[in-house]
C-alpha cells in the first residue's frame, strides 16, 4: 500500500463555513475510499480565503484586540481540520471502518532571509475599493494591491518552506494507522534562531508545503486537488491542450514559454515537479476528479524524465 499525500485548495472550500462543511462531505467520500483500501493518508489543505476572513474579523471589531497573523494561521488551521475531521470521521464511522482522524496544527520553518519577505505578492481576505484600501493602508500599514480588475486586496509575503517542525509527530501517527490532517493553509510560517521558533506574518503556497512535507515524510504520491481537471498549455486560445502523462524536463520546457500563470497553476506545477523528481508521482487534477486521479486514470500525471 501507498502513502499519499492530497492538497486541497482554499478556494475549493467554500465562501463560508457551511458550504465548506457541505463540500467536505463529498470530497471526504473520494479520500474514504484510499483509506479503505489500506493506504496511509495525509491531508494538507489551503487557507487563502479563511485566514483572510478571520483577520478581518479582528481587524474590523470594535471590541476586540487586533490579532496577529500567525495566530489567524493557526485558528484557520483549527477549523478546517475541525470540519474535515467530522466529515471523514463520519464517512469512517457510516461503512463500520475503525480508523481515527488526527488535525496537527503545524509550523513550517521558512528563512528569515527569504527574498518573499521584502516582495509580498499573497494575497489575502476580501475586496476593496481604492478609497477603502487607501485608508487600511493608513490605520494598519497593511500591504495593497490591485488584483485583476476585481478590486484591492492585502498581500503578505510567501516564503518557501524548509521544514515542517511537526514531522516525527505526523509519522508516528501514520506508523499507528491514523489518518492525518497537517500542514494547513501551508503551515503556520515561523524562523529559527538556535532552535527558537517565531512566528511571522507571511503565507506560504500550500502545494508547496504539501510537497516538501510528502518529501520529509518519504510519500510515494502527491495529489493535488483544485478547481480545473489538467494543466494545460496554451490556456484560453484554440490551441489550448491538456496535459495528461508529462515529464519534468516537458514541464521546464513550458515554463520557460510562460505557460502557466504565476498566481494560479504555476506553482503548483514548481511543487509537483520537485516532487517528481525524487522519483515519485505527483497529479495534478480537479476535486470532482479525485478518485480516478488516485488511480491515475484522470488528471495531469508528473513523472521525473
Amino acid at each position: 500500500m501507498s502513502r499519499i499525500v492530497v492538497s486541497l485548495g482554499g478556494n475549493a472550500l467554500g465562501k463560508n463555513p457551511e458550504e465548506q462543511k457541505q463540500l467536505l462531505t463529498v470530497v471526504s467520500k473520494s479520500i474514504i475510499n484510499l483509506i479503505v483500501e489500506g493506504h496511509e493518508v495525509v491531508i494538507a489543505h489551503g487557507n487563502g480565503p479563511q485566514v483572510g476572513m478571520i483577520n478581518l474579523a479582528f481587524v474590523e471589531s470594535k471590541s476586540t484586540p487586533n490579532m496577529p497573523f500567525p495566530e489567524c494561521g493557526a485558528m484557520s488551521q483549527g477549523y478546517i481540520g475541525y470540519h474535515l475531521q467530522n466529515a471523514l470521521g463520519n464517512e469512517l464511522t457510516r461503512l463500520h471502518v475503525d480508523k481515527t482522524v488526527a488535525s496537527i496544527v503545524t509550523q513550517v520553518i521558512v528563512d528569515e532571509n527569504d527574498p518573499a519577505f521584502q516582495k509580498p505578492t499573497k494575497p489575502i481576505g476580501s475586496f476593496y475599493s481604492k478609497e477603502e484600501s487607501d485608508q487600511i493602508i493608513s490605520e494598519f500599514g497593511y500591504d495593497m494591491v490591485e488584483d485583476s480588475g476585481r478590486g484591492y486586496r492585502r498581500v503578505v509575503p510567501s516564503p518557501m518552506p524548509i521544514d515542517v517542525k511537526e514531522k516525527a509527530v505526523i509519522k508516528s501517527l501514520l506508523k499507528d494507522g491514523h489518518i492525518v490532517i497537517t500542514v494547513g493553509g501551508g503551515g503556520i510560517p515561523v524562523i529559527s534562531n538556535n532552535g527558537i521558533l517565531k512566528g511571522v506574518p507571511a503565507v506560504i503556497d500550500k502545494d508547496n508545503a504539501s510537497a516538501k512535507l510528502a518529501e520529509l515524510i518519504d510519500a510515494d504520491m502527491l495529489v493535488i486537488l483544485t478547481a480545473v481537471d489538467n494543466v494545460f498549455v496554451n490556456f484560453g486560445t484554440p490551441n489550448s491542450k491538456a496535459l495528461e502523462h508529462v515529464t519534468t524536463d516537458e514541464l521546464k520546457q513550458y515554463i520557460n514559454e510562460n505557460q502557466f500563470a504565476a498566481g494560479s497553476m504555476l506553482p503548483k506545477v514548481i511543487a509537483t515537479m520537485g516532487f517528481a523528481e525524487t522519483g515519485k508521482t505527483a497529479v495534478i487534477s480537479s476535486l470532482q476528479n479525485a478518485e480516478r486521479a488516485f488511480k491515475l486514470l484522470s488528471g495531469t500525471i508528473i513523472t521525473k524524465s
